[in-house]
């Protein structure tokens, strides 16, 4: 028999024994709630990043606003301004409907296939809450919507670019981002875009080139040798707010593109990237332009400033400080270049939407293969690091593709609106300017002039 020295031993191992398999227990739970508490902690520090970058690019409107107001003449300050505002909430409503599922639906390769109003769909996108993923979605749809609104301003008939607006958010920009940021057939191919110099800018400004087009230059613009007429802007310090706001948005347009914040290293290249070709687009368009014309003109300058923006859009992730550099000095280039070219084709765009979005929206495109670094996320090294071509031939083959298909369904969009309902305004209404004429009210209260120009 067990003495009783024996049996309290025993007792007392058992116990010992029991409050360690319950420490370690605990210890475990305590890990377990640890992680659960980090993972929770980070997708909330994610979706706050995301959330607030989507703020940022929606605060882009009022940039694309006072943009398009100061470079266009005061008779039409109203008319521009209610096309960007209505712009964001035909956008919301055409991306909601039906937008986000042919972008981001079940992919056949060419479009998304569910998801209309958001329904049957998973609560979490990339981490993310999906309310919050759409959110950011739906301000980048806005912002190419809006870049149309520049290139046809001050003859476009309002009920016709409500209808533009709407299908453009619906189907024309979702299509092409199904295929770069949906799992469609460019981005099977390594076809790269970070934050969308091709499916927000090169939509958007083809888009506007070919409703341009369509709609014919605005009256007096031309003359009877072909020579263009200066139809100035009425306000300089509007426009250059506006350049200010976009520029600051922007940060939110790419670094938000990250979806997380992870250890911030790319938030912060991106962010710097961004930054440089900004400030050297707008240097090397005023160069350019004070070298050819002899004066530094500020117009030119802004707008290379957002040429350099539209042309780091697509690589800015991707590419080194330096190749920002040299990105943005070639869209400051370019978009002056862009815009004395449209001239001589006779295209008129008030505000330099096409050389500015279209253009440098390419010439970004294509820099993802000449700078871009396997090193730093891309699928294949650039031209410039070996000779390789085969991402610049992806990225050529990509924006082919895209300029391609917005031409072609842009035109037939104007068209059959222009049969529905009209797309340019009667010439006495637009000599009167299209704040009378389309709303019944002014921009700047008991200041209205009538005027031939």
């Amino acid at each position: 028999m067990a003495t009783r020295d024996t049996i309290t031993r025993r007792t007392k191992t058992a116990v010992v024994g029991a409050c360690l398999l319950a420490t370690c227990l605990s210890a475990d739970a305590v890990a377990a709630d640890r992680q659960v508490s980090i993972e929770g902690l980070k997708q909330g520090l994610d979706t706050v990043w995301v959330l607030l970058a989507a703020f940022l690019v929606f605060f882009m409107q009022a940039g694309f606003g006072m943009v398009e107001a100061g470079f266009i003449r005061a008779k039409n300050t109203c008319n521009i301004l209610t096309k960007n505002f209505l712009d964001f909430c035909m956008a919301s409503l055409g991306f909601f409907l039906v937008g986000y599922g042919f972008m981001f639906g079940a992919s056949n390769g060419l479009l998304g296939l569910e998801g209309w109003c958001l329904m049957g769909l998973e609560s979490k996108v990339n981490g993310l809450p999906l309310y919050a993923f759409w959110l950011f979605q739906a301000a980048f749809c806005g912002a190419a919507a809006t870049i149309v609104a520049g290139g046809m301003a001050e003859r476009m008939k309002f009920v016709g670019y409500l209808a533009y607006s709407f299908i453009i958010s619906a189907l024309v920009y979702p299509i092409v981002g199904h295929w770069i940021w949906g799992g469609g057939w460019l981005s099977k191919m390594g076809f790269a875009d970070f934050a969308g110099s091709a499916v927000v800018h090169t939509v958007g400004g083809f888009a506007a080139l070919v409703g341009t087009s369509v709609l014919g230059p605005r009256e007096g613009k031309y003359g009877v040798d072909g020579k263009p007429n200066v139809l100035a802007g009425h306000s300089i310090p509007l426009a250059s707010l506006g350049v200010f706001i976009l520029w600051f948005g922007w940060f939110g347009f790419n670094a938000g593109s990250t979806l997380g914040v992870t250890d911030g290293s790319t938030i912060a290249r991106v962010a710097l990237n961004t930054n440089l070709a900004a400030a050297l687009g707008g240097i090397a368009a005023m160069v350019t332009v004070w070298k050819r014309f002899g004066k530094p003109d500020l117009s030119m300058a802004m707008n290379g400033a957002l040429a350099g923006l539209v042309a780091i859009t697509a690589p800015c992730a991707f590419v080194e400080p330096w190749a920002a550099i040299v990105i943005g000095a070639v869209g400051g280039y370019v978009v002056v270049r862009g815009v004395e070219l449209l001239d001589r084709l006779r295209i008129d765009d008030p505000v330099g939407a096409v050389p500015v979005h279209g253009v440098c929206g390419v010439w970004g495109t294509l820099s993802v293969g000449i700078f871009g670094r396997e090193a730093l996320g891309l699928a294949n090294d650039g031209l410039v690091y070996g000779g390789n071509p085969t991402q610049l031939g992806i990225q050529m083959v990509g924006s082919f593709a895209v300029v391609i298909f917005v031409v072609v369904s842009m035109g037939i969009i104007f068209k059959v609106i222009d049969m529905a309902v009209g797309l340019r305004v009667s010439r006495e209404e637009e000599l009167r300017g299209l704040d009378i004429g389309e709303h019944g009210m002014e921009a700047y209260g008991g200041f209205q002039i009538f005027s031939t120009s």
